[in-house]
């Protein structure tokens, strides 16, 4: 879960004294946050993405598999064989069946599998999952393995995730670098919503296609010019959600793009995008990801020289 942003009300916005070209609306400056205040909440964000990431309860760096479902049965065990292999510390060579039909998942587990509901019962019979969009995902144990069934919005694919709760590497994870947390990058936005809200199709990482819907798009000023950006949200959403790739990633910043969340605008229509809060998207830390690519009008002519910077080490880069 990545911590909101605070938003102030339209009263505390300061307007510039003049506009930026002639004949443009004043626009809302965002008051500054004193600086040891900015460092300290960023801070704290940071630190709560960090043990996000690392939760070895599902946590992004934890993964350790992603398979595709096709209609009818997927086996799955050890075996190098099957059309999903698991680790032989956990697994035996056949652990059981997944079987798909009509977007629904059963498990049918083979006796002595070692396959539980998540802190609960072995499964000693046909059992259907339900996905992690549901609101009532099943989680499977295995070992020190945890699987659940992944769907993607937008799309009717489904795919099985494998997760280990002893990761070593998600015990270990720091984050990436960090460009300087500033106000200068604390930017005021005016929210421009469409007569209606659209589905926005979007490639992702493993050569599909999902769609978002967009209720509208933040109008923003930053280099003398104005910029555009697509925001998603649903009816459940707590903010906007807004993929972007600007010139930074070219060099400093993931290649294909970084993700950030966005309040709600007031009743004046104005709302402040935190451009610190800029963070990489999962497939920058781990292969087994089925994450979108920014919608094409979301690639910026601007470095935007703040948020989270590109992960060291290796590079999880889709030919795509």
């Amino acid at each position: 879960m990545i911590p909101p942003l605070r938003i102030l009300p339209a009263t505390a916005f300061a307007f510039a004294a003049a506009a930026t070209t002639c004949g443009d609306p004043p626009t809302p400056r965002p008051p500054p946050i004193p600086p040891e205040t900015l460092a300290a909440e960023h801070e704290d964000w940071r630190m709560g993405r960090r043990n996000s990431l690392a939760n070895p309860e599902g946590g992004v760096v934890s993964w350790i598999g992603l398979w595709e479902l096709a209609e009818g049965s997927t086996w799955l065990g050890s075996d190098r064989t099957l059309a999903i292999v698991l680790p032989p510390e956990d697994s035996p060579p056949l652990a059981g069946k997944l079987d798909l039909a009509g977007g629904q998942v059963r498990l049918f587990a083979e006796p002595g599998s070692g396959i539980a509901v998540h802190d609960g019962d072995p499964v000693t019979g046909p059992i259907d999952l339900q996905d992690d969009r549901s609101g009532n995902t099943t989680i499977l144990d295995l070992g020190s393995l945890s699987l659940r069934i992944h769907a993607e919005r937008g799309t009717d694919r489904l795919w099985l995730r494998a997760w280990d709760r002893d990761s070593p590497r998600a015990a270990a994870f720091e984050l990436p670098a960090y460009f300087p947390v500033t106000n200068e990058w604390r930017l005021a936005a005016r929210f421009d919503p469409y007569q209606e809200p659209r589905g926005v199709p979007m490639a992702d990482v493993k050569g599909g296609t999902v769609e978002n819907i967009s209720p509208g798009e933040l109008v923003f000023r930053a280099d003398g010019r104005e910029h555009r950006l697509i925001a998603f949200a649903t009816a459940t959403s707590r903010d906007y959600l807004v993929m972007l790739r600007d010139s930074t990633a070219f060099a400093d910043t993931y290649p294909l793009g970084r993700y950030m969340h966005v309040p709600f605008p007031d009743e004046d229509g104005w709302t402040v995008i935190d451009f610190n809060r800029l963070y990489n998207p999962p497939c920058a830390f781990t292969p087994y990801s089925v994450c979108s690519f920014p919608p094409r009008e979301n690639r910026l002519a601007l470095a935007v020289t703040a948020g989270e910077k590109r992960p060291e080490g290796p590079a999880y880069l889709p030919n795509r």
